[in-house]
This record gives structure tokens, sequence and C-alpha cells, in this order.
């Protein structure tokens, strides 16, 4: 954009033109570089320059409002947030306890899953999803550490309750008794770190009588709280929904999508005008009561009944007959598709997994969208859900091991997660192309079944209990015969040997 001169700017130019030309040279250097800076056409947005804890203040909760209403009525969305809940955790995301007591820890931790739901709603891998779910919907989710009695007798002393976020006071922003600062119902330490959070007594939307609300929150320990989000910005401390980008196009398609159910309903009605004198066709049981305020003899104009199917009706002298049939509009489903495929995008889920539309979609394009897609899970899986969620609850399970008398104190404890497996596009190519990075060094075994959700250690051991068992048993060369891709002198020999062995 070039600088104009402004009045200034040719007056010292008439007095002094090399003078003038320097300052227009200047104040073109300040001429925006960028043209999305350029406001050329009205764009400023909201709140220009708001800290990311301004923003959830201002729209924080009617975005969470807005998008469970979504998840709530759209068919679609409802299936995209299934699809992935089902491609981040799926059965679960488990653990493997390494070092010190690694034996005791993961015994402790099979029988404890089954009872860490304080609410006894979940085993913890369902509370993982549960987790995860209100995390994408409503943007952030809470779980409370619920410490036990010896007396509740469970392998350790410890359950997880799980909390929408309303249960949190966002409307709480002060200085604590302590110095610290609360912003949006967390409160923080001289160094930011989240010290407490402030919990109601009840849900705050609760309405049954035998609640008695008083309104009022509590402090609650940060160590006591697991708060669960995704952070997009740098000082980020509330979550916003994973639905914010799409929920103003998600709504004006619905809307859309009514407005086509109607007109659809209208088309396969016929209407009829009538013209002239139809007074002999009044329809008493509608109109058999005189016009309000009406001069009498007045005529009243509406509703003549229903037309008869397949009937032949008598029209008296003078009424002429026009029939209405609303015509058919074009490029509904070209609309509808175009726009579910900008809600896929924006939201990150396979446009074929939200809606269940096969008909346009190959092999090559499915295969590409599925590998971008995991890319983005195993992102959130090891970014956010591992970190924030898991590792967590395991510190929290050893805690209570230890407080329990159930393991000893020790640092040389490590945690291994597992996945959920992915399940090949391509089974002989895929497999194939495994063996073949393998066999030329660039995989190691381990590194691919991890990939696929499997525990190598596990996998190992199976195997090589397997290898003894068909060994002992003389089933191992039966085996290798019949895995051959070919007869020959080898597998003539196994067979010998089977058949000696009586196999």
């Amino acid at each position: 954009m070039a600088a104009r001169a402004n009045m200034l700017d040719r007056l010292i130019g008439w007095w002094s033109p090399d003078a003038g030309l320097r300052r227009r040279s200047s104040r073109s250097l300040l001429a925006r570089a960028y043209e999305g800076a350029a406001r050329t056409d009205g764009w400023r947005p909201r709140r220009g320059g708001a800290s990311a804890n301004a923003d959830h203040a201002a729209d924080g909760r009617e975005l969470r409002i807005r998008a469970r209403s979504l998840v709530q009525n759209v068919p679609y969305i409802a299936r995209g947030l299934q699809a992935k809940v089902s491609a981040a955790i799926g059965t679960g995301i488990e653990p493997r306890f390494e070092g010190d007591q690694a034996d005791v820890l993961n015994g402790l931790w099979a029988t404890w899953v089954k009872v860490a739901d304080a609410d006894a709603i979940f085993d913890l891998y369902g509370l993982q999803a549960a987790a995860y779910r209100a995390m994408e919907q409503d943007g952030e989710v809470l779980i409370r550490r619920r410490p036990r009695l010896p007396t509740d007798n469970l392998p350790v002393p410890l359950q997880l309750q799980l909390l929408e976020i309303d249960w949190l006071d966002g409307g709480k922003s002060s200085t604590s008794r302590t110095g610290n600062t609360i912003i949006n119902g967390i409160e923080y330490d001289a160094l930011g770190k989240p010290a407490a959070y402030w919990l109601f007594d009840e849900h705050p939307g609760e309405t049954q009588k035998w609640f008695r609300r008083t309104g009022a929150s509590r402090r609650v320990e940060a160590k006591d709280i697991l708060h669960l989000f995704a952070p997009a910005r740098p000082g980020q401390g509330r979550g916003i929904t994973g639905l914010a980008p799409i929920i103003a196009r998600t709504r004006d398609l619905a809307l859309y999508e009514d407005a086509e159910l109607q007109r659809k309903n209208l088309e396969t009605r016929m209407a009829v005008a009538l013209s002239g004198d139809a007074s002999a066709m009044q329809n008493d049981a509608v109109f058999g009561v005189p016009a309000p305020n009406g001069a009498e003899g007045e005529r009243v104009y509406g509703d003549r009944g229903a037309i008869p199917s397949g009937g032949i009706v008598e029209l008296p002298p003078g009424v002429n007959i026009t029939t209405i049939e609303p015509k058919p509009a074009a490029g509904y489903v070209e609309a509808c598709k175009l726009s579910l495929h900008l809600i896929a995008a924006g939201w990150g889920v396979p446009y074929e997994s939200m809606t269940g539309d096969m008909l346009e979609v190959n092999f090559s394009s499915a295969r590409i969208r599925q590998i971008d897609f995991r890319r983005d899970v195993e992102q959130l899986q090891w970014l956010v859900l591992i970190p924030r969620l898991c590792e967590r609850i395991c510190d929290w399970f050893i805690e209570a091991a230890v407080m329990g008398s159930k393991v000893r104190p020790s640092n040389s404890r490590r945690v291994d997660h597992s996945t959920p497996r992915w399940d090949y596009v391509n089974p002989a190519q895929d497999v194939a192309a495994e063996i073949d990075a393998i066999s030329a060094g660039l995989l190691t075994p381990s590194e691919a079944l991890r990939r696929r959700g499997y525990k190598p250690e596990q996998v190992f051991a199976e195997l090589g209990n397997d290898f003894k068992s068909m060994q002992s048993a003389g089933a191992l060369d039966l085996m290798q015969f019949l895995m051959a891709k070919g007869g020959g002198a080898a597998s003539t020999a196994a067979v010998d040997k089977a058949a000696k062995q009586g196999t």
C-alpha cells in the first residue's frame, strides 16, 4: 500500500523537495507488509489482544453449552465424537510398570482397574474414555482423587471421581487469603502454577429437590485434582471445546436441513386456490362461528377443507381452481456434502468416519486420510492424554500402593504405556512392508509391536512359551512344514520326523 502524503508533507515538499521525498519514503516504511493485516474490508476480530483466560471467561461457557447441544441433536456430530474417542482411547491406554516390585504393581493394577471409579459406573478404562469424551465435547474435565480407608478392602486405598467442568466455579476470580491469584476458578501460586481448584458442593445444574444448593465453592488442593484439557495457547488455564471452530457452520447446516425437509413435505402435497364465489364450499367445521366484530353476512376466507383422495367433487358455478405445486430445488446434496467436508476438516475427523458416506471414497484416498488422522491421534495421545491423564493416575496409584503398604517406596520405577492398536488398512501390504523394514534394520520388532498397540515383552514371552510347548509336543516341525511355501527335502524330512514322533 503506497503511503499518502499529508498536507504537511506537501508543504515541506514545496519548500524543500529533497526533504519532502525523505519524509514520504520514511512514511512508506510504516505501511503494512502483510495484506492480512490491512483493514480494507472492516474485519476487526473480537477482543483483539485478549489473553487465553479472558477469551475463556467471555465465551467458554456458551461454547460448551452449544457444543453439548450439537452432540445431543446432530447425528454426524455424535458419530464423529465417537470416532475420535474410539481412535484415541479404544479399549483403554494400558500402563506397564517396570523396575522395583513391578510384578506386584502390575498385579494390583489388574484388580484395581475394576473398582477405580468412585461412582461405580466405569472401570478405569471406561473412565478414560468418558474423560476424553468430556474433554473433546466440553473442552475440559476434572478427575478428583478420592483416598479410601483400609477397611474399604480395595486393592489400593484409592478411587477416582469424574466431574464435569461445571463443578468448577468459573466465576471466581479474585485474590486468596494467602495472596494467590484466582482466575476462572483456578488458584495460582506466585510462580503461576495451579495451587488449588474451587469446586461447588454439587453440580450447579442439578434440579432435584433433595439437593440444597448453597451456591458456594470450596478450595480443593491441586494435588488432588486432575484437570484434563488440551492447551492451544501459552498461559491457557482452561480448555475450549474442540467443536468451537465448527459450531456456527454446523448450526447453519442443521437449519438448512430443517428448511429442506419442510420444503420436501410441501412438494408431496398439492394445494388448491379457489377464486370466484366459493361461499357454497364454506367449511362449517372451521368457520361455523361468525367472524368477530364482523358485519352480518360478512364472507369469511380461509380453509375450505381437504381434497378427497381419488374423489370427484362438484364445484359451485363461478368457482375457479388454481393448483399450487412446489417445484424442487437442486443442489441440496452437493451443498450438504461440501459443508460436511468443511466441518470434518475443522474438527479433525475423517469425513467417512463422521458421516458413514463411502460412495466417493477409494482405497488410496481413504488410506492417505487415515494416515493423517493417525498422526493427529498419536500426537493427542502422547502429548496430552498420556502425560496429563494416564501418568498422573499412575502416580496416584503408586502413592496409594505405598500408603497401603502394598509396595515399598522406590525411585527406580518407570511406566510404559500401550495405546490402542491400529487395524491394518491393507494387511498383506502393511505386514510385508514392516517385515522388509525390520530385515533392513530400519525398524525393530519391539517398535513394530508398539505401533500396533501390543506390549513387546508380553508378545516375546508368549512366543517363547508357545515355542517350548510346540517343541515338547512334537508339533513344531509340522508347523514349519505347514508354513513352508513349497515341498522339498526339508519339508519331507520334517513330515517324516513328525510322523515318527506320533504327531
